[in-house]
């Protein structure tokens, strides 16, 4: 089997991970149980480029279960964990193309490993598959079936596939279902930001001044632990409702050319390029810390940063970097502007991925069942997903909820009773 990981020697305790983050995803497990009776993907090839962490690795195993024939690569250089990736080849016989901190040569060349398996199906956790097949492997794109992304910023992406036409086969954008953007995008990313940030810098945040650029559900999830950690929060944004939302949730809200001034802490999860660069890095505090929780490494402009800086300290701690400017001033760029919650933490909570690879899950089941009625556009993930993957998690959290009567049914489906 071919692959591409850093040791194998590392397999028995990425194995040992993989079991230990099962233990809270049993929406997904039950999930993997029917497939494994059932086999509803029997046949289908898969690749996948994913953040290479344990719980996609339950995801994984979950889609071979299924039937598929999968082959995983990394969507972030910084995102694997090696034991996970030996794991998932010693232990699950699963093909993974991932190694951390691997170089950009490394990184697409992982990519190509992954489309020579001549996918049916593939998954995206940023679109890099789907761009790959757009413009470099043409010829994959006539035997898709479809394709499902994770990441806010992948549907961005794809989004403006579909503007422009250049879209060839439909897409699923699995971040726009509900169980995963009101809880993966929120509290998943909201914790294992601030994890990753304290794993790195062992700050206190009680009193500082935290700069969160971009107030969707991830800005919403950052803001509100950063908010519980003691931190006084500013938000910056573009978007008018947004803004409203976060000054009437009781933060400060203002241009990033002011907010730059008063930052301890800098977080962008936006999802756009550029979003702190040279003006802002000239009027930031001596000693401010520097982070992004966004999918891809441009919402920093790292190469302005450098222009800037008479001398870079890399690694002065694990996943810091010092940038001394030429007056002497020290900003400190964490994760090299990466996802912070992977770069120095693990990513979200098992308990929480668990909706969201259940809505994969599901989603690539409904695809291979409903492929002569798809084309070539964005979809949403079907209500129907969103529901079972709800009860299910409520079910698993012994939670009850009320059920409707026969007369709020018909009330609720007419229009006849008034004042």
């Amino acid at each position: 089997m071919k692959h591409d990981v850093k040791d194998l020697g590392l397999a028995d305790a990425g194995a040992g991970r993989i079991r230990w983050a099962n233990k809270d995803m049993p929406v997904l497990e039950s999930i993997r149980a029917r497939f494994d009776k059932e086999r509803p993907l029997e046949g289908v090839r898969m690749s996948a480029c994913l953040h290479i962490t344990a719980e996609t690795a339950n995801l994984a195993r979950t889609l071979k279960a299924g039937g598929a024939d999968l082959v995983l690569c990394a969507s972030n250089p910084l995102s694997t964990q090696d034991d996970v990736a030996a794991g998932l080849v010693e232990e699950y016989g699963i093909p993974v193309f991932a190694i951390r901190g691997e170089d950009k040569e490394t990184y697409y060349d992982h990519i190509k490993s992954a489309l020579a398996h001549e996918p049916n199906v593939t998954m995206d956790d940023g679109a890099d598959l789907v761009t790959a097949i757009l413009t470099d492997y043409t010829d994959l794109a006539p035997n898709l079936i479809a394709s499902m992304e994770e990441t806010t910023t992948g549907v961005i992406r794809l989004r403006a596939m579909e503007k422009e036409g250049v879209l060839k086969f439909p897409v699923f954008a699995v971040n726009d279902a509900h169980t995963k953007h009101l809880f993966d995008n929120r509290y998943g990313t909201g914790q294992s930001v601030v994890e990753g940030i304290l794993r790195c810098t062992g700050m206190l945040l009680a009193g500082k001044t935290v700069v969160v650029a971009g107030y969707g559900m991830c800005g919403k999830g950052v803001t509100k632990r950063m908010q519980g950690m003691g931190a006084k929060v500013v938000v910056t944004e573009i978007d008018p409702l947004r803004a409203l939302e976060a000054a009437m949730d009781g933060h400060q809200v203002m241009p990033m050319d002011r907010a730059a001034e008063l930052g301890d802490l800098f977080v962008t999860v936006t999802g756009d390029v550029d979003v702190l660069r040279k003006q802002h890095f000239e009027k930031m505090k001596d000693g401010a810390y520097i982070s992004n929780a966004g999918h891809f490494n441009v919402e920093i402009n790292i190469d302005e940063l450098s222009e800037l800086a008479k001398d870079i300290n890399r690694g002065i701690q694990a996943e810091v970097d010092e940038f001394i400017l030429e007056n002497g001033k020290s900003l400190f760029l964490l994760g090299e502007g990466r996802l912070i919650n992977l770069a120095a933490a693990e990513g979200h909570p098992s308990d929480v991925m668990d909706m969201s690879f259940a809505a994969q899950a599901l989603t690539t089941e409904y695809v291979v069942k409903n492929q002569d009625k798809l084309s070539a556009e964005v979809y949403k993930v079907p209500e129907s997903v969103d529901e079972w993957v709800a009860k299910v998690k409520l079910d698993r959290m012994e939670v009850d909820i009320d059920t409707l009567t026969e007369r709020q049914i018909k009330y609720l489906g007419s229009w006849n009773e008034g004042t």
